[in-house]
């Protein structure tokens, strides 16, 4: 046998726990060296070489043997098994240190005379009013709450869609640009409205998602609440 082949203390004890596992399970198991030979894509003489102690044991192929024994490779390799775990340890970290979980912020569901009477001198609720409170992982920039769609007006049979009775969620730090999502509230009601912003040429409109619903001009006689960032929708 040639210096580079000669096998260590342990790992001749390895290869001699491993036999001994083998010759024990071959009956019970059902199992042959032709058949581990074939999962190993090797020769019946390279299976026997492994656990007759002439070729040493790697963690790939202790990990075959654990497999078709049913054993763990601590069972005949302890040294292997240990390397077996680094490997496994190194390769998915956050397995065995998961990050904690941290619920998303909670915002209110108010209603549209609340969100019409948002950034007056008057606070527009206080929590004793509020019965519904949602999560959402959506970056905000400013105060934000949730909204009850209703109505058919930002109903659409395609594209874009925003069904009665979805939630919005409404972003009032949230600067809005052309096409944008708005709450908005017009100086001639106390209820606010959603609708979609367009700006062309200078001129603003407050439009709805459904085509049969008119488009309103707005020059100094609008107030621009927030922007909805996220739609939710209950189906129960």
């Amino acid at each position: 046998m040639s210096s580079k082949n000669k096998l260590t203390t342990e790992q001749l004890a390895d290869a001699n726990r491993l036999k001994a596992l083998y010759e024990s399970k071959k009956k019970t198991l059902g199992i042959t060296q032709q058949q581990i030979a074939d999962m190993l894509d090797i020769s019946q003489g390279g299976v026997g070489h492994y656990l007759n102690g002439r070729n040493p044991l790697n963690v790939q192929i202790a990990s075959v043997f654990s497999n078709i024994l049913q054993v763990p490779i601590s069972d005949f390799s302890p040294v292997l098994a240990k390397e077996a775990e680094m490997i496994t340890n190194a390769l998915s970290p956050n397995v065995s240190n998961p990050r904690p979980y941290r619920p998303a912020p909670k915002y209110p569901v108010i209603s549209w005379v609340q969100a019409g009477s948002w950034n007056e001198a008057c606070e527009p609720y206080t929590l004793d009013q509020i019965d519904e409170w949602y999560e959402s992982e959506v970056h905000v920039q400013g105060a934000a709450f949730w909204l009850r769609v209703e109505g058919d007006s930002m109903t659409a049979s395609s594209g874009q869609s925003v069904p009665e009775g979805s939630l919005v969620l409404v972003d009032t730090g949230r600067e809005p640009i052309n096409n944008s999502l708005v709450i908005a509230k017009l100086t001639d009601s106390n209820e606010a409205t959603f609708k979609k912003l367009v700006i062309d040429g200078g001129q603003k409109f407050l439009k709805g998602l459904n085509p049969a619903w008119p488009i309103t001009p707005i020059n100094g006689n609008c107030k621009i609440i927030g922007v909805a960032v996220q739609m939710m929708m209950k189906l129960v």
